[in-house]
């Protein structure tokens, strides 16, 4: 006869998974397909999540480093992160059909900041080295524009040649609470610098962060689906961990590490804002099939974001 299964306690965060910028991205890659047949051109990942660019590849996408691997007459698309202003520049040059599936909030910030160069500002962007919405921000402005900040130290650092004439920005996926401090800092040392309007840092990162937050405490381990270059999915295993609960970043139910989460009573789970709701489903049946497992969902507010598609693909 066998054991009965220990008992757990699934704390499930909400909301969780796909936010209105990567469920419009993964729309404009699929409906770019319907309407131009397949292979179609994905310049770089569409999203940082590896399920979701293997089922678009199965149904006819081809991703690319870069914009010289696109055939002539193949459509193109451009990632939710967005790109420098040469990307599609150089597409137009060479007549290839582009489908831009920047999120509309990292376009926000990629219009602030033209403003603020037209201005005359120098514009302190709060983000990650190397981030590909870092990336395509920067290339918005003219080189020697914008400076790259990435904690407090470098606020310290920098020696910026007027500081009457600053600004900041920041990425969207960033740390809330890192992001508060590093803000503090450089209004702290240039008590004249510019705020944006409005918070750059995107709804959906700051509801996901918010959301752990809240079951982070009653949690003896906490699992993120995600991928480990999704941005706003290692900040809400950061939030976990400084929140009391010991956390793990996965891409999947089989890269669960058994032995690290042991037998505990309350495991809380989430998903970055790139990752799709099927992907929890088959993590907690994996839990299922170790725990008698009592499901708990968050209480939150439905977040009801929805950006528009472009008008090629809907007319």
């Amino acid at each position: 006869m066998s054991l009965p299964k220990p008992e757990l306690h699934l704390l499930i965060a909400a909301p969780r998974g796909f936010c209105a910028g990567v469920d419009r991205a993964i729309k404009i890659v699929e409906l770019a397909i319907e309407r131009f047949g397949p292979p179609v051109y994905v310049r770089h990942e569409i999203v940082h999540n590896r399920f979701v660019v293997d089922r678009l590849r199965g149904l006819g996408a081809v991703f690319v480093k870069e914009l010289d691997e696109v055939p002539d007459g193949r459509p193109v698309v451009f990632s939710a992160h967005g790109v420098p202003k040469v990307v599609p520049q150089a597409a137009q040059a060479r007549g290839l059909d582009y489908l831009d599936a920047t999120c509309p909030l990292v376009s926000k910030v990629h219009r602030q900041a033209e403003r603020l160069i037209e201005a005359g500002r120098h514009i302190l962007f709060i983000g990650h080295a190397g981030h590909p919405e870092v990336i395509g921000t920067f290339g918005q402005v003219p080189p020697g524009t914008m400076t790259l900040i990435e904690s407090v130290e470098d606020v310290t650092l920098i020696e910026p040649a007027n500081t009457k004439n600053l600004s900041f920005l920041t990425q969207t996926t960033l740390s809330v609470d890192d992001t508060a401090q590093i803000v503090e800092a450089l209004q702290t040392r240039f008590p004249a610098i510019q705020a944006p309007r409005s918070e750059d840092i995107c709804y959906a990162t700051s509801n996901r962060q918010a959301a752990v937050k809240k079951i982070a405490a009653k949690c003896d381990r906490v699992l993120v689906i995600g991928a480990p270059n999704s941005s706003n999915s290692l900040r809400l295993a950061e939030v976990a961990e400084r929140n009391g609960a010991p956390a793990r970043l996965i891409q999947r139910a089989a890269d669960i590490d058994w032995d690290w989460l042991g037998t505990p009573q309350t495991i809380g789970l989430t998903a970055g804002a790139s990752a799709p709701e099927v992907l929890v489903r088959e993590v907690v049946e994996a839990l299922g099939e170790r725990f008698d497992v009592t499901e708990e969902i968050g209480e939150h507010e439905p977040e009801r974001m929805i950006f528009k598609l472009p008008r090629e693909l809907v007319a």
